[in-house]
């Protein structure tokens, strides 16, 4: 029996000496608890339209569902549709595998910010930011320059005092701004202006 209980000792040191999962104190992660992140793993699909416009006259919409648990993406234009799979490998996937990987980017940003694919991150206190000069926390996620699509991006994210974001600005390649952009509720709103 005393052998028993010091089992039993011995298993209970061991389990509590294990690290607990703890969400890291960052800012991006604290930026992605913001919008959801600890929910995340809740959502099975998430399904929107993506239009690109240019002078108030439609360039392109492209239409996604994107099945997080099936690991699918239904991907339709007025011309085409079908649906692929992200297990595929990395050469057979689809052309509009990187329409999918941009759009969600753009929509769910805040998400994958706390997921931390990114190199490096810096943050400033009380930068005004770039389209209403508003004062906030300016938080600058650094892509690495060999995975992805889109390889060595910047985005400098404007913060305000809740970690949500009022504006930011896309950096193609790590280089200097290329366009701003101002979240409203349920779109976003974009200058389309190239720095001097």
């Amino acid at each position: 029996m005393k052998n028993l209980i010091i089992a039993f000792l011995f298993i209970g040191f061991l389990v509590a000496c294990q690290p607990k999962e703890t969400t890291p104190d960052t800012l991006p992660m604290k930026v992605a608890m913001a919008y959801g992140y600890d929910k995340f793993d809740e959502v099975n699909s998430i399904a929107y339209t993506w239009n690109v416009q240019v002078d108030s006259a439609t360039v392109s919409t492209r239409d996604w569902k994107w099945n997080i648990k099936e690991r699918t993406v239904d991907y339709a234009t007025p011309d085409t549709s079908y649906t692929y799979s992200l297990d595929l490998p990395v050469d057979q996937l689809p052309e509009a595998d990187k329409g999918f990987i941009n759009d969600k980017y753009w929509l769910m940003m805040p998400i994958p910010i706390g997921l931390g694919f990114w190199v490096h991150y810096e943050e400033e206190a009380n930068i005004p930011s770039p389209i209403s000069g508003t004062d906030a926390t300016k938080l600058t996620i650094v892509y690495n320059s060999a995975d992805g699509y889109t390889p060595g991006d910047a985005y400098d994210l404007y913060l305000d005092e809740n970690n949500m974001i009022l504006e930011w600005t896309f950096r193609r390649g790590n280089g200097p701004r290329w366009k701003n952009f101002h979240l409203g509720k349920c779109t976003t709103i974009w200058s389309d202006k190239t720095s001097d």
